[in-house]
């Protein structure tokens, strides 16, 4: 039986750096001198692989939409040579690059593995070991075609995944989603969680330009000048990362005019919670319907990584505002779940 075949993308993070005067730092070469010292990546039970670098390796904390992009066209012009991919990426930022190509690969149904580590492979107790052969199997050998997040024994859907911890090994947790597989003596599937892949997909695949998208925290004492300076143009999208269920000062009404006329003007401001898990639900206290009132669109369950990366593709790919806030609310790749429990009211 021949041997299915996965492309490793390296693209720099913590798994292939190594010490320097200025601390961790990425090394071309590491990694390829690494993975041919590794003796079990030539076993006939492992997936073929070949490694492929994406020049330059950076730390996840300089990643931009531009590093989206580039990874997607990588795995784009490779699809039709790997069964899989497996992707090395610094967790700083994993979430939003998982979302990003999440949207960017609709269509292409094959597993996309984004995996790191919280210690390089040079440290002697590095996390990296497990996890890229790991993901190699998964990759080669289990039918789940999405784009995911392998981390601390758990397959996560990428774009339902938050980074929650910068020291623990359980560095990733999807509060909304269940792990998509557990790895432990055997590693389990849960089939049923898997997204089905559409019959005509509709991706967000060529984008045009770099639109201004940018995340706002709703905090105790916000003012009225620091919301509209995040709002003033030539801002084109927010995500506004409110309390609980999507609540918001709405008793300040200078606040809520803010919002209206920029939402008046063009921009797309989409509710996303705080909170790990849950949903808006922006219909279910006073303070959240304002925002409903006024234009603003619910994230419903969407992780703001998530949420923000789904509004930069769209706007990028040339979709109108009006548009934009019609596909915030369509599920694209499994990143929302539009079902809503409201608590009834009091009797």
């Amino acid at each position: 039986m021949k041997r299915r075949k996965v492309c490793i993308l390296h693209v720099g993070g913590t798994i292939a750096m190594v010490w320097s005067e200025q601390g961790y730092v990425p090394r071309a070469g590491y990694v390829e001198e690494y993975l041919r010292a590794m003796e079990e990546l030539s076993r006939p039970d492992l997936p073929d692989w070949e490694l492929v670098r994406l020049d330059p390796l950076k730390d996840s904390a300089d990643f931009t939409p531009e590093d989206w992009v580039r990874i997607a066209r990588a795995v784009r012009d490779r699809a039709d040579d790997y069964d899989g991919f497996v992707i090395l990426h610094g967790t700083d930022t994993m979430a939003y690059t998982a979302s990003a190509l999440s949207y960017l690969l609709v269509g292409i149904q094959k597993p996309i593995i984004l995996t790191g580590a919280q210690l390089p492979l040079s440290e002697v107790r590095s996390d990296g070991r497990e996890h890229l052969i790991t993901s190699l199997i998964l990759a080669g050998t289990v039918h789940v075609p999405e784009v995911c997040i392998y981390f601390g024994a758990r397959l996560l859907r990428g774009n339902r995944a938050q980074k929650v911890h910068n020291a623990s090994f359980i560095a990733f947790d999807s509060g909304n989603y269940p792990p998509l597989a557990t790895v432990g003596v055997n590693i389990a599937v849960r089939n049923r969680l898997i997204r089905t892949p559409k019959e005509r997909p509709v991706g967000l695949t060529n984008l045009e330009r770099r639109p201004e998208v940018v995340a706002m925290q709703v905090f105790p004492g916000m003012t009225e000048r620091g919301l509209r300076r995040v709002l003033e143009e030539p801002v084109e999208g927010v995500v506004l990362e409110t309390y609980g269920a999507g609540t918001f000062p709405a008793s300040n009404k200078r606040l809520i005019r803010a919002i209206e006329e920029a939402i008046q003007r063009g921009v797309v401001i989409v509710n996303c919670s705080q909170c790990h898990s849950g949903q808006v639900q922006q219909e279910l206290y006073g303070t959240g319907a304002a925002l409903a009132r006024a234009g603003v669109v619910s994230g419903h369950d969407m992780t703001p990584e998530a949420a923000l990366t789904k509004l930069y593709c769209l706007l990028a790919s040339g979709a109108t505002p009006e548009e934009t806030r019609r596909r915030m609310v369509e599920d694209i790749a499994g990143e929302i779940t539009l079902e809503q429990t409201v608590p009834a009211p009091p009797l």
